[in-house]
């Protein structure tokens, strides 16, 4: 985690409450998004090594999320958390449970209700507040016993590193704010064979470091060790092909809580010289189109924002506000 941001933890044995509060270096509408689709929250909700997948979600009050935490044995625990309040972009609260994979909570095991408040924050962040009741001091004493907050800390930093991790070595490929248009291809974890064939068919070569790996990365304080399962997954590609033109490339597994299909797989990514040209593209081209996420400035360092326009194609736009 970025030591600029917040992050506090504390234990109230008298309430029987965990209470984090917690700074993403994301808008709230990315922060939000995190916390309540299911196929980002797959991402990072697990603690190393362990990986989530859902089995399905239904995020409305009365709804539930049901999913699994998976060992790197392959042992699986299922979870489930019911949703009790829901206040769009602002807070949510729901009962967390073990059950079994049906879904039939174990009653064995203690329930707890979190109440998740978020608010768009000063630096382009969002604060999270959490707070974790247990009906009792002994289960919430035994939840602490088996390493919650170390956990619990682990899956906070996933997506935080995922997301970085993503856009980082396409902002060091960056130099200036030229103007150019790219098209961006995510590929269910074959992005290499791909770029490999492209570059046999163009006889180009691939710009910067070549293609670069989620395990490239090296590790620091803001950037812990990336899952096994992800190291040799392409986290970054860009081949010049014919009249300027530029493909990028990432991988977007199934894994990593994606579904890919034709059609959705590729964007038409325009680098605007400004940032003023960024906003009028963005605003005309997604008129009458569904917006998938607005055009804002990242923890990346780019102004940024994805849309599908009103005939289905997809398209990013990004002006690099950082060097």
């Amino acid at each position: 985690m970025n030591p600029r941001l917040q992050f506090d933890f504390t234990v109230d044995k008298e309430k029987n409450t965990i209470d984090v509060q917690r700074e993403f270096a994301a808008g709230l509408d990315l922060v939000w998004d995190a916390w309540t689709k299911p196929e980002l929250l797959d991402l990072w909700w697990a603690p190393k090594p362990y990986q989530t997948r859902t089995k399905t979600m239904d995020f409305r009050e009365g709804g539930f999320w049901l999913y699994a935490m998976i060992s790197p044995d392959n042992i699986v625990h299922w979870c489930r958390a019911d949703y009790k309040t829901i206040s769009s972009k602002v807070s949510f609260s729901g009962l967390d449970a073990f059950c079994n994979e049906q879904g039939v909570v174990n009653p064995e095991f203690p329930r707890s209700l979190w109440n998740v408040h978020f608010r768009a924050a000063e630096k382009e962040t969002t604060a999270v507040t959490i707070t974790i009741k247990y009906n009792n001091l002994a289960d919430l004493e035994k939840i602490i016993e088996l390493g919650f907050k170390e956990g619990f800390t682990m899956a906070l930093e996933n997506l935080d590193q995922y997301l970085a991790a993503r856009f980082q070595l396409k902002s060091e490929l960056r130099l200036d704010n030229t103007a150019r248009v790219c098209t961006y291809l995510n590929f269910p974890g074959n992005t290499e064979e791909a770029f490999k064939f492209y570059r046999s068919v163009f006889k180009t070569e691939f710009s910067g470091k070549g293609i670069q790996h989620f395990g490239d990365l090296p590790a620091d304080a803001d950037h812990p060790p990336v899952a096994d399962v992800i190291k040799n997954m392409v986290l970054h590609v860009e081949l010049p092909i014919t009249g300027g033109h530029v493909l990028m490339g990432t991988d977007a597994p199934k894994e990593m809580g994606f579904t890919l299909t034709k059609g959705n797989n590729m964007h038409i990514c325009i680098e605007p010289p400004t940032r003023e040209e960024a906003t009028r593209l963005f605003n005309e081209l997604s008129e009458g189109g569904n917006i998938t996420m607005p055009l804002q400035d990242m923890f990346f360092g780019a102004y940024f924002g994805e849309f599908s326009d009103k005939y289905g194609i997809n398209w990013m736009i990004s002006f690099q506000t950082k060097k």
